[in-house]
């Protein structure tokens, strides 16, 4: 695996895929698009108009955390569940990218990331001729609510750390463990699957949420068994999945982190709660490149 780039990186050319947004159910297309050094992560919404299209896919742009991250701006315009996306954006190495969306979120695909980094590997990578920059952390961030836990600590490498724990024979404790690379994202962490429990789902349903839920985008438990017909990806795959999400919700710092990300039974709202704990203490990190 080579050492990661120095100067910024954008794709190479254009690439589309379609599929079924996880809570909307509608079929949705997405197009990435190459940008120019230090345009960040855009997403514009095409079948909207004026300033609600442009969505920038930053920490403080997140306007909702149930059960996905969802960016909005001031001008009413959303995308929901980018973090799989975003995930596979950061572990790949794609500093700036403009993302076209014709519906209020990103297709779940199978669950996982595992298309998003199969489309980026089509799309290739292009450097520019700028520097890339980081935010290096320089000091321990943590944030706690109830048993769940977050904190980001100095490190030389980006890594990631997640245990969970449920009351369900499939999931019980379980971690997962991560140096950050585009071949260890790639082979061990992007086919990890979003879950979610059968007994829930008419709940979510009549909440407007998981319409477009099923077998084949996602781990469905029921009582103490998985319904999916293969079964588990991994033995961990839940853990993974987490450790999946935390990469994308941490993505939205809007430049890539250097440090280490550790957590205990964490979600998209305390994995956001944790970069604006960061952002309100400057002396607890620094841009450099």
């Amino acid at each position: 695996m080579s050492a990661p780039s120095l100067l910024q990186q954008s794709l190479a050319r254009s690439v589309a895929c379609s599929g079924i947004g996880l809570h909307s159910g509608q079929e949705i297309t997405l197009r990435l698009n190459p940008a120019p050094a230090d345009t960040g992560i855009v997403f514009i919404r095409t079948d909207l108009v004026n300033g609600a299209r442009k969505i920038r896919a930053q920490w403080d742009q997140v306007i909702d955390t149930k059960l996905c991250t969802v960016i909005g701006n001031d001008h009413g315009g959303s995308v929901g569940t980018v973090e799989h996306l975003m995930a596979a954006l950061a572990a790949c190495g794609i500093d700036n990218a403009e993302i076209e969306i014709d519906g209020p979120e990103v297709p779940l695909m199978d669950g996982s990331a595992e298309s998003f980094v199969f489309l980026l590997e089509v799309a290739g990578v292009s450097q520019q001729n700028a520097p890339r920059r980081v935010i290096e952390i320089l000091k321990p961030i943590s944030v706690t609510q109830g048993g769940k836990r977050a904190t980001l600590s100095p490190a030389t490498e980006t890594s990631y750390s997640v245990s969970i724990s449920f009351d369900r024979a499939p999931i019980r404790q379980q971690s997962c463990a991560v140096t950050l690379s585009a071949a260890t994202f790639k082979n061990e962490i992007s086919r990890a699957r979003t879950f979610g429990f059968f007994e829930e789902v008419d709940q979510l349903r009549q909440m407007g949420l998981a319409r477009g839920g099923s077998l084949d985008n996602a781990i469905v438990i029921k009582g103490e068994e998985i319904m999916n017909a293969e079964g588990l990806r991994y033995r961990n795959e839940f853990a993974r999945h987490k450790v999946l999400d935390a990469i994308g919700d941490l993505a939205l710092a809007g430049l890539p982190l250097r440090g280490r990300f550790d957590a205990a039974c964490t979600g998209h709202a305390l994995n956001n709660q944790l970069l604006t704990a960061l952002f309100a203490q400057p002396e607890a990190w620094r841009i450099t490149t």
